[in-house]
């Protein structure tokens, strides 16, 4: 494996776009195809499909694979199912335990989630985990909104203000072109590191 199944490429160049106000409300793009929203009618960012062409631009994401492994809960790393027991999806997550008492209870996610042996290699080969990483089982995880760049009116045409988290039911949902969909971590459970990676010996 030479790079994860969501890392950008450097063949996969973002595709020209112009961003323009929608007569509906929101924005929208001046060619929009069907493609270029999602089943919530989220407009997504564009960007070529490439992958193992170049290099791997580690660190950068792949908006469209991010979408798919985030919605049809695959491993981030190889693309395949993430594992899932009766405890729960899979996550490996960076360790951010100080953040809040019940962290990563009703964490809003961008990373999707792993399988077992693509947690053991992760740990070994990605720098940021190296820093410490946590194992979470999650019992539930719903869709719950996008990450992207939001627009507002300007001059000549929209203009993007900000980066952020948006739910579904939020009004600027419709000035947001998407690079991440977000799953909702509910009913987390840690898990031993160690205790996950001896199953891949038993």
């Amino acid at each position: 494996m030479i790079a994860p199944y969501i890392t950008t490429w450097s063949a996969e160049q973002d595709l020209p776009s112009r961003v323009v106000e929608h007569p509906l409300g929101g924005i929208g793009y001046a060619d929009e195809g069907l493609g270029d929203r999602d089943a919530h009618g989220v407009l997504w960012s564009r960007i070529g499909v490439r992958a193992g062409t170049g290099r791997p631009e580690f660190g950068k994401v792949h908006p469209l694979r991010q979408r798919r492994a985030m919605r049809k809960l695959l491993c981030q790393v190889c693309g395949g199912p993430a594992d899932r027991t009766d405890e729960g999806v899979l996550w490996l997550l960076r360790d951010y335990r100080g953040d809040w008492p019940s962290w990563p209870e009703g964490m809003a996610s961008t990373e999707p989630p792993a399988c077992v042996l693509c947690v053991a290699i992760s740990l070994k080969r990605c720098p940021a985990l190296h820093r410490g990483a946590v194992a979470v089982r999650v019992r539930e995880c719903p869709i719950a909104g996008v990450r992207g760049a939001i627009y507002q009116r300007g001059l000549f045409g929209p203009t993007a203000v900000s980066a952020a988290n948006v739910a579904y039911e939020d009004p600027d949902i419709c000035w947001t072109v998407a690079s991440a969909l977000i799953r909702e971590l509910k009913g987390c459970v840690q898990i031993s590191l160690e205790e996950l990676i001896a199953t891949l010996d038993a």
